[in-house]
């Protein structure tokens, strides 16, 4: 299955953001992902806000594990999971970053056992 590209991608004016951004999805031919730079919380410039909470949100869990061991361990993805289909965002009116974008799970109460049982479907 052929991996997407996003529309947009909006980071702060850091160099290496737009070295990466290179590398990853420039390319001449349509449809191109735009590299929105210098984002910040002023009026004339769009909002990362959304972004830096996630960043926020990630550090936090990190200190309080005493950092990662290791970048490709489970515990990253777990939390990532974690992240977009259980946890509900004030930001978002109750809502995960999942139901926001239209990827729904089954309503259960329990979102972690709704996971395990799409992935058994699946």
């Amino acid at each position: 299955m052929a991996k997407s590209k996003p529309i947009t991608v909006t980071t702060d004016g850091l160099q290496s953001y737009q070295d990466a951004f290179n590398k990853e999805f420039f390319t001449l031919r349509n449809p191109r992902t735009e590299h929105v730079r210098s984002a910040g919380i002023r009026a004339s410039r769009r909002n990362n806000n959304v972004v830096e909470r996630l960043n926020g949100t990630v550090r936090e869990r990190n200190k309080v594990m005493r950092g990662l061991k290791s970048e490709d361990t489970p515990i990253a993805k777990g939390f990532q999971i974690y992240y977009n289909f259980v946890k509900p965002h004030q930001s978002l009116n109750g809502q995960t970053p999942a139901e926001k974008a239209g990827i729904g799970i089954n309503s259960e109460k329990n979102r972690w056992l709704a996971l395990i049982k799409e992935s058994l479907r699946a």
